[in-house]
Protein backbone atom coordinates (compact mmCIF):
# COMPACT_ATOMS: atom_id res chain seq x y z
CA UNK A 1 0.00 0.00 0.00
CA UNK A 2 0.93 3.26 -1.21
CA UNK A 3 1.23 6.11 1.55
CA UNK A 4 -0.02 9.40 1.43
CA UNK A 5 2.87 11.88 0.43
CA UNK A 6 4.01 14.21 2.61
CA UNK A 7 3.41 17.60 2.71
CA UNK A 8 6.24 19.74 2.93
CA UNK A 9 6.33 22.11 6.04
CA UNK A 10 4.76 25.60 5.04
CA UNK A 11 7.15 28.43 4.54
CA UNK A 12 8.46 31.32 6.52
CA UNK A 13 6.44 33.93 5.66
CA UNK A 14 9.28 36.77 4.71
CA UNK A 15 10.17 39.36 6.87
CA UNK A 16 8.70 42.91 5.42
CA UNK A 17 12.09 44.86 4.46
CA UNK A 18 11.47 48.92 5.46
CA UNK A 19 14.52 50.24 3.59
CA UNK A 20 17.90 48.75 1.94
CA UNK A 21 20.65 50.56 0.99
CA UNK A 22 24.39 48.83 0.05
CA UNK A 23 25.35 49.15 4.15
CA UNK A 24 22.47 48.68 5.82
CA UNK A 25 18.75 46.96 6.07
CA UNK A 26 15.74 47.79 8.11
CA UNK A 27 12.98 45.12 8.85
CA UNK A 28 9.54 45.39 10.39
CA UNK A 29 10.18 42.73 13.21
CA UNK A 30 6.92 40.97 14.26
CA UNK A 31 6.04 40.78 18.13
CA UNK A 32 7.24 37.67 19.40
CA UNK A 33 10.40 37.00 17.43
CA UNK A 34 13.82 37.23 19.36
CA UNK A 35 16.21 39.30 17.63
CA UNK A 36 19.02 36.79 18.62
CA UNK A 37 19.84 33.30 20.30
CA UNK A 38 19.10 34.38 23.85
CA UNK A 39 18.83 32.92 27.79
CA UNK A 40 15.18 33.98 27.62
CA UNK A 41 13.78 31.11 25.69
CA UNK A 42 16.53 28.40 25.01
CA UNK A 43 13.95 26.55 22.95
CA UNK A 44 13.35 29.15 20.90
CA UNK A 45 14.79 27.80 17.10
CA UNK A 46 13.41 31.08 14.89
CA UNK A 47 15.53 34.08 15.33
CA UNK A 48 15.36 37.93 12.94
CA UNK A 49 19.20 37.44 12.35
CA UNK A 50 18.62 33.96 11.14
CA UNK A 51 15.51 34.55 9.13
CA UNK A 52 16.31 37.85 7.51
CA UNK A 53 20.14 35.88 6.58
CA UNK A 54 18.40 33.15 5.07
CA UNK A 55 16.04 35.39 3.49
CA UNK A 56 18.45 37.66 1.32
CA UNK A 57 21.36 35.23 1.29
CA UNK A 58 24.21 36.95 3.08
CA UNK A 59 25.02 37.53 6.87
CA UNK A 60 23.32 40.15 8.81
CA UNK A 61 24.96 42.12 11.52
CA UNK A 62 22.85 43.57 14.52
CA UNK A 63 23.35 47.58 15.30
CA UNK A 64 20.73 47.57 18.40
CA UNK A 65 17.56 45.11 19.67
CA UNK A 66 14.16 45.53 20.42
CA UNK A 67 12.46 43.15 22.89
CA UNK A 68 11.19 40.50 22.15
CA UNK A 69 7.72 41.36 22.69
CA UNK A 70 8.02 44.70 20.97
CA UNK A 71 6.94 44.91 16.91
CA UNK A 72 9.07 47.89 14.53
CA UNK A 73 11.93 48.82 13.22
CA UNK A 74 15.06 46.63 13.70
CA UNK A 75 18.22 47.86 11.67
CA UNK A 76 21.11 45.35 10.42
CA UNK A 77 24.35 46.08 9.06
CA UNK A 78 25.30 44.27 6.03
CA UNK A 79 28.76 43.66 7.07
CA UNK A 80 30.62 44.10 10.40
CA UNK A 81 31.69 47.33 9.53
CA UNK A 82 28.72 48.96 8.96
CA UNK A 83 27.19 47.38 11.79
CA UNK A 84 29.96 48.35 14.27
CA UNK A 85 29.45 52.00 13.09
CA UNK A 86 26.01 52.17 13.49
CA UNK A 87 25.93 50.43 16.74
CA UNK A 88 28.62 53.21 17.92
CA UNK A 89 25.74 56.06 16.70
CA UNK A 90 23.50 54.45 18.71
CA UNK A 91 25.98 54.77 22.32
CA UNK A 92 26.83 58.33 21.20
CA UNK A 93 23.06 59.13 21.30
CA UNK A 94 23.06 59.99 17.29
CA UNK A 95 19.68 57.77 16.59
CA UNK A 96 16.19 59.52 16.86
CA UNK A 97 13.69 56.84 18.18
CA UNK A 98 9.88 57.34 18.28
CA UNK A 99 8.02 54.64 19.82
CA UNK A 100 4.04 54.32 19.52
CA UNK A 101 2.63 52.43 23.61
CA UNK A 102 -0.67 52.03 24.85
CA UNK A 103 -0.89 52.72 28.27
CA UNK A 104 -3.07 52.31 31.66
CA UNK A 105 -4.56 55.83 32.70
CA UNK A 106 -4.72 58.96 31.15
CA UNK A 107 -1.01 60.43 30.45
CA UNK A 108 -0.88 64.43 30.87
CA UNK A 109 -0.68 65.54 27.50
CA UNK A 110 3.36 65.78 27.51
CA UNK A 111 6.08 65.10 29.54
CA UNK A 112 9.65 63.75 30.63
CA UNK A 113 10.43 60.86 32.48
CA UNK A 114 14.11 61.83 33.71
CA UNK A 115 14.61 58.47 36.31
CA UNK A 116 17.90 55.97 36.69
CA UNK A 117 17.26 52.22 35.86
CA UNK A 118 18.85 49.93 37.84
CA UNK A 119 21.29 47.40 35.35
CA UNK A 120 20.52 44.33 34.73
CA UNK A 121 23.51 41.37 35.69
CA UNK A 122 22.12 38.93 33.77
CA UNK A 123 21.23 38.58 29.82
CA UNK A 124 17.75 37.70 30.55
CA UNK A 125 16.75 40.73 32.72
CA UNK A 126 15.69 39.29 35.49
CA UNK A 127 18.54 40.14 38.32
CA UNK A 128 19.24 44.01 38.97
CA UNK A 129 22.34 45.30 40.47
CA UNK A 130 23.15 47.72 42.68
CA UNK A 131 24.48 50.52 39.93
CA UNK A 132 21.80 52.35 37.99
CA UNK A 133 22.12 54.47 34.66
CA UNK A 134 20.55 57.83 33.34
CA UNK A 135 17.17 57.20 31.70
CA UNK A 136 15.46 59.60 30.27
CA UNK A 137 12.08 59.19 27.94
CA UNK A 138 9.84 61.88 26.37
CA UNK A 139 6.15 61.44 25.61
CA UNK A 140 3.53 62.87 23.81
CA UNK A 141 -0.44 61.92 24.38
CA UNK A 142 -2.17 61.11 21.39
CA UNK A 143 -5.78 60.45 22.67
CA UNK A 144 -7.30 58.74 25.25
CA UNK A 145 -10.84 57.22 26.01
CA UNK A 146 -12.87 56.08 28.78
CA UNK A 147 -14.65 52.76 28.72
CA UNK A 148 -17.41 51.24 30.71
CA UNK A 149 -15.20 48.23 31.87
CA UNK A 150 -14.79 48.13 36.02
CA UNK A 151 -10.95 47.70 36.52
CA UNK A 152 -10.19 47.86 40.41
CA UNK A 153 -11.84 50.58 42.63
CA UNK A 154 -12.82 52.48 39.19
CA UNK A 155 -15.79 51.71 37.29
CA UNK A 156 -14.62 52.73 34.68
CA UNK A 157 -11.71 51.56 32.32
CA UNK A 158 -9.03 54.34 30.78
CA UNK A 159 -6.42 54.25 27.96
CA UNK A 160 -4.01 56.45 26.36
CA UNK A 161 -2.40 56.19 23.12
CA UNK A 162 0.86 57.88 23.67
CA UNK A 163 4.23 58.20 21.10
CA UNK A 164 7.37 58.06 23.05
CA UNK A 165 11.26 59.44 22.64
CA UNK A 166 13.93 57.05 24.29
CA UNK A 167 16.76 60.14 24.85
CA UNK A 168 18.98 56.97 26.14
CA UNK A 169 18.76 53.46 25.12
CA UNK A 170 18.52 51.51 28.82
CA UNK A 171 17.12 47.89 28.61
CA UNK A 172 13.39 47.66 29.23
CA UNK A 173 13.90 51.63 29.29
CA UNK A 174 10.32 52.87 28.21
CA UNK A 175 8.53 50.00 29.62
CA UNK A 176 10.15 50.61 33.09
CA UNK A 177 9.58 54.16 32.79
CA UNK A 178 6.04 54.02 32.13
CA UNK A 179 5.70 51.36 35.22
CA UNK A 180 7.63 53.98 37.17
CA UNK A 181 4.95 56.46 36.54
CA UNK A 182 2.08 54.00 37.34
CA UNK A 183 0.76 53.91 33.42
CA UNK A 184 1.80 50.95 32.71
CA UNK A 185 1.73 49.45 29.00
CA UNK A 186 -0.85 46.88 28.03
CA UNK A 187 0.22 43.62 27.47
CA UNK A 188 3.39 44.08 29.49
CA UNK A 189 4.01 41.20 31.43
CA UNK A 190 7.04 41.67 33.11
CA UNK A 191 6.89 45.47 34.09
CA UNK A 192 2.68 46.14 33.54
CA UNK A 193 0.08 45.45 35.69
CA UNK A 194 -1.67 42.18 35.81
CA UNK A 195 -5.10 43.67 36.15
CA UNK A 196 -5.28 45.80 33.44
CA UNK A 197 -3.60 42.60 31.42
CA UNK A 198 -6.41 40.30 32.18
CA UNK A 199 -8.72 42.77 31.59
CA UNK A 200 -7.66 43.68 28.04
CA UNK A 201 -7.27 39.91 26.94
CA UNK A 202 -10.95 39.19 28.40
CA UNK A 203 -12.59 42.34 26.63
CA UNK A 204 -10.80 43.39 23.93
CA UNK A 205 -8.65 40.37 23.19
CA UNK A 206 -5.41 41.88 23.26
CA UNK A 207 -2.39 39.12 24.10
CA UNK A 208 0.79 40.90 22.84
CA UNK A 209 3.01 43.85 24.15
CA UNK A 210 1.38 47.31 23.04
CA UNK A 211 4.44 49.00 22.21
CA UNK A 212 6.18 49.33 18.75
CA UNK A 213 9.22 51.13 17.05
CA UNK A 214 7.72 53.08 14.55
CA UNK A 215 10.49 55.89 13.30
CA UNK A 216 14.46 56.08 12.83
CA UNK A 217 16.28 58.65 11.81
CA UNK A 218 20.65 58.46 11.72
CA UNK A 219 23.32 60.25 9.61
CA UNK A 220 24.30 57.45 7.47
CA UNK A 221 28.01 56.39 8.55
CA UNK A 222 29.22 56.02 5.28
CA UNK A 223 26.69 58.80 3.48
CA UNK A 224 26.08 62.55 3.34
CA UNK A 225 22.73 61.91 3.91
CA UNK A 226 20.40 61.57 7.45
CA UNK A 227 18.55 58.36 6.99
CA UNK A 228 14.97 58.19 8.08
CA UNK A 229 12.96 55.09 8.32
CA UNK A 230 9.06 54.53 8.98
CA UNK A 231 7.24 51.60 10.38
CA UNK A 232 3.27 50.78 10.16
CA UNK A 233 1.78 49.27 13.73
CA UNK A 234 1.34 45.82 12.93
CA UNK A 235 -1.74 44.22 12.32
CA UNK A 236 -2.12 43.12 15.54
CA UNK A 237 -1.74 46.18 17.02
CA UNK A 238 -3.88 48.28 14.89
CA UNK A 239 -6.58 45.97 15.85
CA UNK A 240 -6.14 46.53 19.35
CA UNK A 241 -6.61 50.39 18.50
CA UNK A 242 -9.63 49.71 16.63
CA UNK A 243 -11.08 47.67 19.71
CA UNK A 244 -10.26 50.57 22.23
CA UNK A 245 -10.42 53.86 20.95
Amino acid sequence: MNSAPLTPPASEPPLEVLYRDDRYIAIHKPSGLLVHRSPIDKRETRFAIQLLRDQIGQHVYPAHRIDRPTSGILLFGLDEAAGTALSILFQERKVQKTYRAVVRGHLPESGVIDSPLHKYEDQDGHKKSAETQEAETAYKRLAITELPYPTERYDTTRYSLVELYPHTGRRHQIRRHLAHIRHPIIGDVRHGCNKANKLARANFAIHRLLLAATDIAFPHPFEDKQVQIHCPLEASFQAALARIF
